[in-house]
C-alpha cells in the first residue's frame, strides 16, 4: 500500500479550469489577442508566467513585452482569477474527493497538495480543505513547472517520503509526466494522452476509491 497520496489541485480536488480560462479570456481580450478553449488546454498544470508566454507565443507577441508588462499582465490575470474564485464553497469539492481524504485520514496515509497556483490555499480555504492535508506545496517556492517532477519531489521530501511510497493524481499530461519523473505511480482522471498514459485512467473522480488509489 502507498504511504502518501499526492493531488493536484484544478480538476482534481475542485474544478476551478473554468474560472483560469475567464481570467486568461479576459486578460487576452483587453489586448485583442485570440483566445480560446483549445489554447487553454495547453495551460493545464503551467505557471501563470509560463501560460502568459504561451497566450503570448500563440499570438506572436512573445518578444513584444518588456518583463516588468508581463508581470503587471500576470497580475491582473490573477486579480481577475481571485474574484472569480470568491463564488467557491464547500459544495464545489469534486465528488469522491472528501471520501478519498477521510480514508486516508483513517488509514494513516498522508496526503499532500502539489499545484502550481499560487492561490492555492485560499482555494482550499474556501472549499474547507485547508486544514485536511498533512503538506501544500508552497508554488512560490517551486521554480520548475510541470513535467518537470519538482513539485512532486517537494511533496514527498516534505512528507518524509521517497517517491516509490506516494501515488499522484493528476487531470493533465504534464502533470502525469510530472508524477512518474518523481518515481511515483499516477492516477489520471479524464487525461487527454499524448505521451505517457497515466497507471490508472478514471474518466472522473467519482470513480475514485482508496484501496484503488492505493493499491
Amino acid at each position: 500500500m502507498k504511504k502518501a497520496i499526492i493531488f493536484d489541485l484544478d480538476g482534481v480536488i475542485t474544478d476551478t479550469a473554468q474560472f483560469h480560462f475567464e481570467a486568461w479570456k479576459m486578460l487576452a481580450d483587453s489586448l485583442g489577442f485570440k483566445f480560446d478553449r483549445a489554447d487553454n488546454e495547453r495551460l493545464k498544470g503551467v505557471s501563470r508566467m509560463d501560460s502568459l508566454n504561451i497566450i503570448l507565443e500563440i499570438n506572436n507577441a512573445l518578444d513584444r513585452f518588456s518583463p516588468e508588462e508581463k508581470e503587471a499582465m500576470c497580475k491582473t490575470k490573477n486579480d481577475n482569477y481571485v474574484e472569480l474564485i470568491g463564488r467557491l464553497t464547500p459544495a464545489d469539492i469534486l465528488p469522491g474527493i472528501s471520501e478519498l481524504i477521510d480514508d486516508a485520514e483513517r488509514h494513516g496515509v498522508k496526503t499532500a497538495v502539489a499545484s502550481v497556483s499560487k492561490n492555492a490555499s485560499s482555494v482550499l480555504s474556501s472549499l474547507g480543505l485547508l486544514h485536511r492535508f498533512d503538506y501544500i506545496a508552497d508554488a512560490k517556492k517551486i521554480t520548475k513547472s510541470k513535467p518537470d517532477p519538482e513539485i512532486f519531489s517537494v511533496c514527498a521530501e516534505a512528507l518524509g517520503l521517497e517517491g516509490k511510497d506516494c501515488v499522484g493524481i493528476e487531470d493533465s499530461q504534464a502533470g502525469i509526466e510530472a508524477i512518474h519523473s518523481a518515481g511515483m505511480r499516477s492516477v489520471g482522471i479524464n487525461v487527454t494522452v499524448t505521451s505517457r498514459k497515466p497507471d490508472l485512467e478514471l474518466r472522473s473522480t467519482k470513480e475514485l476509491t482508496f484501496d484503488l488509489v492505493t493499491e
